[in-house]
């Protein structure tokens, strides 16, 4: 640091310290005192103390100053000296570099020829190696021939004895060979006799198979005549009916006066088919359609079948038979059979084989055996004979929807009122409703109107 710039430094420093100092904090106040005499005179007064004070400040700075000016000086010639020092370690720096750069040419000369020498010795090396490899593969394939030759003699020996044996062989093979010609006649004329003999018993046999045969078959028809015409109890019926039914729900939404009204039923049925396609068998006031009042456009429609605890699925389509309107069916699928675990109940191939039918009611609440019978004026209806209806679980009248099944386990119909059931043939729609939440298109209202104008052009017996 320079001198001069020190020295102003202090200088500055000094002055602030004493413009700073609060001197009246320094010697306590004194108390006024009278007027002195002229004894007092020459009494030490505040101002020749605050200058005594400064002049000894200002001395002691003076002497730190000198002191800062020693070590100055001090670390002048140090400096000095360490820059001397250094000039020194540069020079030898730079001899020491131009020593390293010249041993590393050395090196490297070195080196190259080092590498010359070593290619060199690698070579030699290298065609000595080969000739050594060369030599011993010449070794090794002699003793392979070596080996080869005695393996060969071996077999040559191994050869001829095989052939002496041969020969002894063949003759005694020619000796059996005669023995056997011998013996083969002689089985031969066994054969004959033995194939006449069975000849004979297949003769027999065929004859008792064919007898066997016909026995099986007519036992078979008679067997399946006594099943088919053997009437199975309504009991089984109705638990069978019971253990089937499918849980059936319909939902229905259209716009109404005040927003939209929703017609929502639950029905449960059975599954039936026609040899072809398997439906669920509805009728037509258990679900949002009714064709006793005014048809309406329904937009969204949708139907669901259940099975507890969690399975779920839907139809598409919902079909009004041509035989008669008020029986609903649902397509369904294989899977969705399979998934339900419903049983599908056949058609009656001869619905006219009994006089007497079991009724369930739709609902399952009770069950009984009625008497039913032809109508010549009302072709693909009976007529159930109320009068002797036989209750057997439940105290109940037949209505709409109750289930007929023949007596041997068939579906026969469903019930269009309380006196009369419609059979159930051939499943042809008269008119088909598509499930889906946008179908104002429809116009089911107009299709709902056709089928009641249809009903109601019905005779009275069957409306």
């Amino acid at each position: 640091m320079n001198k001069t710039l020190l020295l102003f430094i202090v200088d500055f420093l000094f002055l602030n310290l004493i413009a700073l100092t609060r001197w009246e904090r320094a010697e306590p106040a004194r108390p006024r005192q009278p007027p002195v005499n002229e004894i007092s005179a020459n009494t030490v007064t505040k101002d020749q103390d605050l200058v005594e004070a400064m002049r000894q400040s200002l001395a002691e700075e003076q002497l730190s100053r000198q002191a800062v000016e020693q070590k100055l000086q001090s670390s002048d010639s140090t400096l000095a000296a360490r820059e001397r020092s250094l000039g020194l370690l540069q020079s030898d720096s730079q001899k020491l570099t131009a020593q390293l750069v010249e041993t590393q040419h050395s090196q490297a000369e070195l080196g190259m020829k080092y590498q010359a020498v070593s290619q060199e010795n690698s070579l030699t090396r290298s065609e000595l190696s080969q000739l050594q490899r060369e030599l011993e593969d010449k070794k090794a394939e002699a003793e392979r021939q070596k080996q080869a030759l005695a393996q060969l003699e071996k077999q040559q020996a191994d050869a001829r004895k095989q052939i002496e044996g041969l020969t002894v062989a063949v003759a005694v093979g020619e000796h059996e060979k005669e023995q056997l010609s011998a013996r083969a006649t002689e089985l031969e004329g066994r054969v004959q006799a033995e194939r006449a003999e069975r000849a004979k018993v297949e003769q027999s046999t065929s004859q008792l198979v064919q007898g066997v045969g016909q026995l099986a078959q007519n036992s078979g028809e008679l067997t399946k005549e006594i099943r088919d015409n053997r009437p199975v109890s309504a009991n089984v019926l109705y638990s069978d009916f019971l253990n089937n039914r499918v849980e059936t729900a319909f939902s229905a939404t259209r716009k109404g006066l005040f927003g939209k009204n929703t017609r929502d039923r639950e029905a449960k049925t059975v599954f039936t088919t026609d040899g072809s396609q398997v439906y669920a068998l509805i009728e037509v006031e258990d679900t949002p359609f009714s064709l006793r009042e005014i048809g309406s456009d329904w937009e969204k429609i949708a139907v669901r079948f259940d099975r507890p605890p969690d399975y779920k699925s839907t139809g598409s389509v919902i079909e009004f038979l041509a035989a008669d309107p008020r029986v609903v069916v649902v397509p369904v699928d294989a899977r969705q059979v399979a998934a339900l675990g419903a049983k599908v109940y056949p058609i009656a191939a001869d619905p006219f084989k009994f006089t007497e039918a079991v009724l369930i009611s739709s609902g399952g609440g009770g069950y009984g055996e009625l008497g039913f019978k032809l109508d010549a004026d009302h072709r693909g209806y009976v007529k159930v004979d109320n009068r002797l209806f036989k209750r057997l679980f439940g105290d109940f009248a037949p209505s709409r929807g109750d289930l007929v099944f023949s007596r041997m386990g068939e579906l026969l119909g469903i019930m269009v009122n309380s006196d009369y059931c419609a059979l159930l043939g051939r499943f042809a729609p008269a008119a088909t409703i598509y499930t889906g939440d946008d179908r104002p298109g429809q116009r089911t209202a107009t299709l709902l109107d056709s089928l009641s104008a249809r009903v109601m052009q019905m005779p009275i017996e069957l409306q």
